[in-house]
């Protein structure tokens, strides 16, 4: 589905990724592990076409996305949920939901998204910022599934949550998949990713230097943990 070739990225004059390769297979979760400061958003940002100075290759099943106009990306299936989370305050939950346009047939009902996020249910008048932070990261990826996107993209889904908000993070992950979503994850809690993931890539200074499936990762712990510093 996502296919990612000798992919260089630049802020400015830095040279930020060097040579990322990278593909995702429909129905499946991978994740890219690394330090702070490693690439992994801005690999994230390159895709949606944020970080405008890129070479190599990006293609989404099969079609070139380097040199595509910014607001085309998201139409062909791609649904973006940032670090930050991008929670309007002032707006409720419902009215957050509804924000996205729908840009492919498929997407969940509002019905289903409840479903899958119990934490929402209820809360629908409720504004952005009387909610917590779990429900706020719950409601930025429920508001890409009404879109109709077959890739999501999750940049630090879980940071700062508490565990049983993690927990049930995981959960709505795993029933995502079976619903048929393909999902790239930007992680750093190697832990939860585990619990969900397919395959693990790790990336170093702007380089990938490991790709470890995920009945491996046991086998390759002591590596990861130096990759992770944990």
């Amino acid at each position: 589905m996502l296919e990612i070739s000798d992919l260089q990225a630049f802020y400015g004059e830095s040279h930020v990724l060097h040579g990322v390769n990278i593909d995702v297979r429909q129905g499946e979760v991978v994740t890219l592990l690394g330090r702070n400061g490693a690439g992994k958003t801005t690999t994230m940002r390159s895709i949606m076409g944020i970080v405008g100075r890129r070479t190599g290759s990006i293609r989404f099943q099969g079609q070139e996305l380097i040199g595509m106009a910014q607001h085309r990306i998201p139409r062909l299936g791609i649904g973006y949920v940032p670090e930050e989370r991008g929670i309007f305050a002032s707006l409720s939950v419902d009215e957050n939901l509804m924000l996205p346009p729908v840009v492919k047939d498929g997407g969940m009902t509002v019905q289903q998204i409840y479903e899958l996020f119990p934490n929402l249910q209820g809360r629908g008048s409720t504004q952005g910022t009387r909610l917590s932070g779990g429900e706020q990261q719950m409601l930025a990826i429920a508001r890409i599934l009404r879109t109709g996107a077959d890739l999501i993209l999750l940049d630090e889904p879980t940071e700062g949550l508490a565990p049983v908000i993690i927990e049930q993070i995981g959960v709505a992950v795993r029933k995502l998949k079976q619903r048929g979503f393909t999902i790239l994850l930007v992680e750093q809690n190697f832990r939860f990713a585990a619990t969900i993931a397919d395959r693990h890539y790790v990336m170093e200074e702007g380089h990938v230097v490991d790709m470890i499936p995920n009945d491996q990762l046991a086998a390759n712990m002591e590596k990861l943990h130096e990759y992770l510093g944990v």
